[in-house]
């Protein structure tokens, strides 16, 4: 027994190193089985070879869970799925075995410049050709002038990057003060020792260029890996058309290097930086499995900037071990605090999509970022959806300008652009959080982020509300534009959020389960007794979430909304033109935090209706479930009152007369202190700390 047991780790290790060679030229006629088995590797081994399959190894990051490839070789008559699902009927052992499937996964970024938005551009004069005007308006004692002039010199003097000063998201650069303040808000945390130093960001994309010069330094092999290849080399693979520099873009904008006069600055450039590779090769469920699992004890923040395609068609959310990845990355990662997911919002605006339809974006366990051009309004290519947390800059119109990042073969470019822009963005400003911070879960990162993201850059903009709780919201920029100063100064005094609770109920009883063309069909939700009792209480909401299973003949007709208890009302589901399924939805979560903070006791409402047409649209509602997710106790930061927003944000502000900020700039002055970089020290004596 022993001899046959080496015999089948001798063969399992060639056909591992032979599973590479297949994942690598993407051979999509391959049968991938995925199998969870009682009794390790040994019986999966022989299971497999009883089978007629292939054992190819364990699932990375996985436990009991392996590998198994179709043996055409094995004599086997049958199709193989047919051969084993007598297998598992006929073995104890097997818990649950799934044929992968290849799946499409877009980039969210390489987006064709486009007219169609009637955005005119800002005008962004260069700043050398301003500043005798800044000498002559200071000379006559011009207030504003004076204080914009020592504003923009010390940002121009703070980095000698080739590309800093085309990074207008990250400094002010407004030539004139009727335009609208633009950047994140970052500048006053780097002048505080703030960069991101000690904080792991992990990019899921298709590789990362760690040879850079302007991101070697910063790049951490430790959490970097190929899960296309197997192995842990995650350099792209190069191209004529350089379409694999898309994780290098945005692990540019997280990570570059600051002062080498190379390409830009980072939000976080001090954070160290790995590339996860999946988006060059075949993906299926257990690639991003492995991918979104990998290292969670190592990896702060997880950033992917890809998802379904954005065609206004496809509906899709993760599959089994993907599901598995998230929930035990938010359980176990970061020592028990849980590993933060960013996720790009989705660039299928022009196809009329949804972001509600993918669900990464509405899963509870990931940051939906959304975009903001240039001139503060929402892009063309945008998704809208309440799942939509927060939002950062990206491109708008085509005369706005992008976002300038590193890119493939040691170059640098200004032309980065779509929702994959905006997610590293926001995956920066966190991995700063974490630095001030490295005690806040994962649902304390949520929290913040609605504490402090503005709405007034953005107001112009139709959809905002304000719901019950004091937020401002909107379905196209989720809480508003993220500020970092303000989610830092947050952070450093944060009171970790009560543990949380889960209420669900199902739809009353509904009389007439016909849906049809013109008709409204209302189903209502109790949770005044169900989200009292004990264990399910909450007063405090974070996500709702709505599981639908109907039957309808054309999907895309179909729009919902949810009404709140509160009154608070949202479109959970907008009308999809190109989704012409007959399929229906089975079991799938729609998810909005548009009502975060609200009481959820009471009656809610959900409102299905198809006003498109045509007429013989008809269907049938079968199951509906609400489930909520929130606190029996008020979160500490609540017990101060309702968000007191700040209507000026965004004109000119002086962060030193911020006096609610004193003790966390003592503080952090203490931390600039205690670190090499001359530049903080300059920063700490330009302040007076």
């Amino acid at each position: 027994m022993v001899s046959v047991y080496l015999w089948l780790v001798t063969c399992w290790i060639i056909l591992n190193k032979f599973s590479t060679s297949i994942a690598a030229h993407g051979d999509d006629h391959r049968e991938e089985w995925v199998v969870r088995i009682q009794g390790g590797f040994q019986t999966a081994s022989l299971l497999a070879l009883q089978s007629g399959y292939k054992h190819l190894g364990p699932v990375l990051g996985f436990k009991d869970t392996y590998i198994w490839l179709k043996d055409d070789n094995g004599g086997q008559k049958k199709r193989g799925g047919v051969w084993l699902t007598k297998a598992l009927n006929s073995s104890n052992k097997i818990i649950w075995a799934d044929q992968q499937k290849k799946i499409e996964r877009q980039k969210r970024g390489y987006l064709p410049l486009s007219s169609l938005d009637s955005e005119k551009p800002l005008i962004r004069e260069k700043r050398l050709e301003m500043d005798q005007y800044y000498l002559n308006s200071i000379q006559n004692n011009d207030e504003y002038w004076q204080e914009l002039w020592r504003e923009d010199l010390d940002s121009r003097l703070m980095f000698n990057d080739e590309l800093w000063d085309q990074e207008w998201y990250l400094q002010d650069t407004r030539s004139n003060k009727a335009l609208p303040k633009l950047d994140l808000n970052v500048l006053p945390l780097y002048r505080l020792g703030v960069t991101g130093r000690g904080v792991r960001v992990a990019v899921l994309d298709d590789g990362l260029e760690y040879t850079h010069d302007d991101l070697r330094n910063n790049y951490d092999p430790d959490i970097s890996y190929d899960v296309n290849e197997n192995d842990d080399d995650p350099l792209p693979r190069y191209e004529l058309s350089g379409a694999n520099g898309h994780g290098t873009r945005c692990a540019g904008e997280i990570a570059m290097e600051a002062n080498n006069r190379k390409c830009g600055v980072g939000v976080a450039f001090e954070a160290s930086v790995g590339g996860i590779k999946l988006l060059d090769g075949l993906v299926n469920d257990r690639v991003e499995g492995e991918a979104l699992g990998y290292k969670p004890e190592l990896v702060d923040i997880y950033t992917a900037s890809w998802g379904p395609a954005d065609d206004g068609k496809s509906l899709e959310a993760p599959g089994r071990l993907a599901t598995e990845a998230l929930e035990r990355g938010i359980a176990m990662g970061r020592n028990g605090r849980g590993s933060i997911y960013v996720w790009a919002s989705g660039n299928g605006g022009l196809k009329s999509d949804d972001c509600g339809c993918d669900g990464y974006v509405g899963s509870i366990y990931t940051i939906a970022v959304g975009s903001a051009s240039q001139t503060g309004r929402f892009p063309w290519y945008g998704e809208s959806c309440p799942a939509t947390l927060a939002t950062t800059y990206s491109s708008g119109a085509y005369h706005d300008q992008m976002i300038a990042t590193t890119d493939l073969r040691n170059t640098c470019t200004t032309g980065h652009t779509g929702t994959s822009a905006s997610a590293p963005l926001a995956a920066g400003i966190l991995a700063l959080a974490l630095q001030v911070n490295k005690d806040l879960t994962w649902r304390d990162v949520q929290h913040l982020i609605v504490w402090t993201s503005e709405y007034s850059p953005l107001r112009e903009n139709p959809g905002w509300f304000r719901n019950s709780a004091g937020f401002w919201f909107n379905s196209r920029f989720g809480y508003g534009l993220m500020n970092a100063y303000a989610l830092v100064s947050a952070s450093y005094n944060w009171t970790t959020v009560p543990d949380k609770t889960i209420c669900k109920t199902d739809v009353a009883k509904v009389i007439d389960k016909k849906l049809a063309y013109g008709n409204t069909r209302r189903l209502r939700f109790e949770t005044e007794d169900e989200c009292r009792s004990a264990g399910n209480e909450i007063t405090f909401l974070e996500h709702v979430e709505i599981e639908v299973t109907l039957e309808y003949s054309l999907r895309g007709a179909l729009q919902m909304h949810l009404t709140a208890p509160s009154g608070t009302k949202v479109q959970i589901l907008k009308p999809r033109k190109l989704d012409d399924s007959a399929a229906g939805f089975e079991k799938w979560k729609f998810m909005s935090v548009a009502s975060w903070g609200e009481d959820p006791r009471g009656s809610w409402f959900l409102d299905i209706l198809d006003e498109i047409g045509p007429g013989e649209n008809n269907g049938k509602i079968k199951a509906f479930t609400l489930i909520l997710h929130g606190t029996r106790r008020m979160p500490g930061y609540r017990k101060n009152g309702p968000r007191i927003y700040n209507q000026d944000y965004n004109k000119i502000r002086n962060i030193d007369e911020d006096q609610s900020s004193t003790s966390f700039r003592k503080k952090l002055g203490l931390l600039a202190q205690e670190t090499n970089d001359i530049y903080e020290k300059d920063w700490l004596k330009f302040l007076g700390i």
